[in-house]
């Protein structure tokens, strides 16, 4: 955990990397960082192949796991319900569900069948700090 958050997951701007309410949680947008480095930059099918994006999609889900393990433990995800890649991709690029496929293949590998979410795979021009892919989750919670 870094010390001056008090997370894993140290956010990079005036936002928490979880929020828990009513039973449901949701995670900010995670990037590829550890402890708060972006460790992945570049655009996908410029400066990452599919391979390199999909490794990138899980050590951000990988975040989006570890925002909520530390807001309400491990025990306390009851299910993954939804998550959302984003993935900054050349023009033309298509193959988004194979990057967003890295995301689904940590959550269940963190998660068990509490990982099998509904998900959706959205490409766009630019993401924060350059990151080649960014994760966001949404978890059924008991707090």
């Amino acid at each position: 955990m870094s010390e001056a958050s008090g997370t894993s997951v140290p956010p990079q701007g005036a936002y928490v990397p979880a929020v828990v309410h009513g039973g449901l949680a949701w995670t900010a947008g995670m990037t590829p960082r550890r402890y708060g480095e972006l460790v992945v930059h570049g655009v996908v099918g410029r400066d990452l192949d599919i391979p390199a994006a999909r490794e990138a999609a899980g050590l951000a889900a990988d975040n989006a796991v570890t925002a909520l393990v530390e807001a309400v433990g491990l025990p306390g995800i009851e299910r993954a319900l939804k998550m959302t890649v984003f993935i900054a991709a050349v023009d033309g690029f298509t193959a988004h569900s194979a990057v967003a496929d890295g995301a689904s293949r940590v959550l269940r590998e963190r998660l068990g069948d509490r990982g099998a979410v509904a998900r959706s795979a959205v490409g766009v021009r630019t993401l924060p700090s350059g990151a080649p892919v960014e994760v966001e989750l949404v978890a059924a919670v008991r707090h």
